[in-house]
């Protein structure tokens, strides 16, 4: 982590000592007092992603699909051996499996294009079944799309599709939402039709309000007996429940219910392992720990550590259309889409699984998210892009800013920072601007202070030491000039790069000591 020089400034004769910090690995810290960050917390960090060992520049996106009429707003995956997706905008469903410019709508027509959707497969065969609490249900069965109520066995009875709002699967049965109702139903064993059930929760429910969301919980990361039905209110209780079959008393039971924050959206949750993730007014909270003490103890939210950042959003836009959680497992990375604006500014926390470290991107506009074939796909502005996917941002910059914590460095007294030098892994060119900010100011100060760009030498002709060697990554660390005086320091790195992937490895600083005063 550190190389402690407070030895070295003991002998009143030494002018100058260095300083090494590893970069930020520990990420985006908007919690702590900026005087209690651990060294290796960020207090800002934009599009660096903090892996295990080093900080990366995230990897941008290219456009998948293009020529969409508007914005779009959901993204469905059709499971099978060929998964197809299908993006809904101004209020047409498009088939963009396939990169490249869209063909005709496959569906017309639709009252609005925020949809949610399941899977399921019966002996029939698999279909992809979406409502959005307005128009008829949408059925997919691989090949066309159905209206329900359009015949056999596209045909609910017992209530109405235009009515709900969202849909789950559970236990081979669909059980669907209400508009603003305390009421769920729920469909015949293995159809995707039929005469539909009620479950009515107006005497389980002690605040009112309505339904948002039905969610499957299991504890074993499975499907099985021990699997739970859980109901969120727009009040924030959760109704659990078990069952085996909800249409006799003795096949559906209540296990509680509990009380967490207001729910933010109708794409509130995530199954994530054999748990499940809520997004809240408390912030992002497992289900696990949220039903023993999520209201008492803020520590059970996963998005603890950047929970100021959390509130302030929540606070300013969690009206917005857009809140939305994806798991991408190749990358072990968990993004919470944050709409900043609707259709123009949207942000994502992200979060590393393996340390739980967190950052925040920028630069991918997305109203809705999907996984296909193992990758992410956002809905934006006339497209559909492919995340993670390329070392741009189609074809532009990818611009990176990180702040990393400050820290006295040994020692309370008066020091100057003489020069930095960043530790780099590149793999081309990138541009990069570095510096110190002091004292805790938290200004931008990055472009007074600029690296030259990393060139690949020959061997034979480069100078041992100095030369950028070969393809691949190569390692890079170029001392520069620094003038700034204080008691604590914090470095900075600003990254504006195309065509080249980077590592900032980590820090190292010269101090000339002075006194306390």
């Amino acid at each position: 982590m550190l190389k402690s020089f407070a030895a070295g400034i003991q002998a009143s004769t030494q002018k100058s000592s260095t300083v090494t910090v590893a970069a930020p690995t520990g990420g985006w810290n908007a919690r702590d007092a900026l005087g209690a960050m651990d060294p290796l917390d960020a207090v800002t960090l934009q599009n660096w992603w903090p892996g295990t060992n080093s900080v990366l520049l995230r990897k941008g996106y290219t456009n998948h699909a293009t020529g969409l009429p508007g914005q779009v707003e959901t993204l469905m995956v059709y499971n099978t051996s060929s998964s197809k997706m299908f993006a809904i905008s101004t209020g047409k469903i498009y088939d963009v499996t396939t990169a490249g410019a869209v063909g005709a709508a496959v569906v017309n027509g639709l009252s609005n294009s925020r949809w949610q959707y399941t899977n399921i497969t019966t002996s029939g065969g698999s279909y992809l079944v979406a409502v959005n609490g307005v128009d008829n249900a949408r059925i997919f069965d691989g090949t066309t799309w159905h209206t329900e109520g359009s015949g056999a066995p596209y045909n609910w009875s017992g209530i109405s599709s235009n009515a709900c709002n969202n849909i789950l699967l559970f236990k081979t049965r669909l059980w669907v939402v209400e508009n603003n109702s305390l009421r769920v139903s729920y469909g015949p064993v293995n159809s995707i039709g039929g005469v539909f059930q009620h479950l009515d929760m107006q005497g389980v429910m002690q605040k009112g309000g309505y339904i948002v969301a039905a969610m499957d919980w299991t504890l074993d990361a499975g499907y099985g007996m021990d699997d739970y039905i859980a109901f969120i209110s727009s009040k924030g209780e959760v109704a659990v429940w078990q069952l085996t079959d909800p249409s006799t008393v003795a096949g559906i039971t209540l296990i509680g219910v509990y009380q967490l924050g207001t729910p933010i959206g109708k794409r509130c949750f995530l199954k994530y392992g054999g748990d499940l993730l809520i997004i809240t007014q408390d912030g992002v909270v497992p289900m696990s720990g949220a039903l023993q003490s999520s209201r008492l103890d803020p520590r059970v939210s996963i998005t603890n550590k950047i929970q100021f950042a959390m509130s302030a959003a929540i606070s300013s836009y969690s009206s917005n259309f857009g809140w939305q959680l994806l798991y991408f497992p190749k990358e072990n990375q968990l993004y919470l889409n944050v709409p900043v604006r609707e259709g123009s500014q949207q942000e994502q926390y992200v979060q590393n699984n393996i340390t739980q470290s967190w950052c925040n991107f920028t630069g991918w506009d997305a109203n809705c998210w999907e996984i296909l074939n193992d990758d992410p796909y956002f809905g934006g502005n006339t497209v559909v892009g492919k995340a993670w996917d390329s070392t741009s941002d189609n074809g532009t910059n990818i611009n990176a800013f990180g702040l990393q914590s400050f820290q006295s460095y040994g020692t309370a007294t008066q020091k100057q920072c003489r020069m930095i030098r960043y530790h780099f892994l590149t793999t081309g060119t990138p541009s990069t601007y570095g510096n110190v900010n002091v004292d805790y100011d938290l200004a931008d100060n990055t472009a007074q202070l600029s690296a030259s760009p990393l060139t690949a030498g020959l061997w034979g002709t480069g100078v041992w030491g100095t030369a950028v060697w070969g393809s691949g990554f190569v390692p890079s660390a170029e001392w520069q000039n620094a003038s700034y005086i204080g008691y604590t320091f914090a470095p900075v790195l600003k990254a504006a790069t195309i065509g080249a992937e980077l590592q900032w490895v980590a820090s190292d600083l010269v101090f000339e000591v002075g006194g306390v005063l």
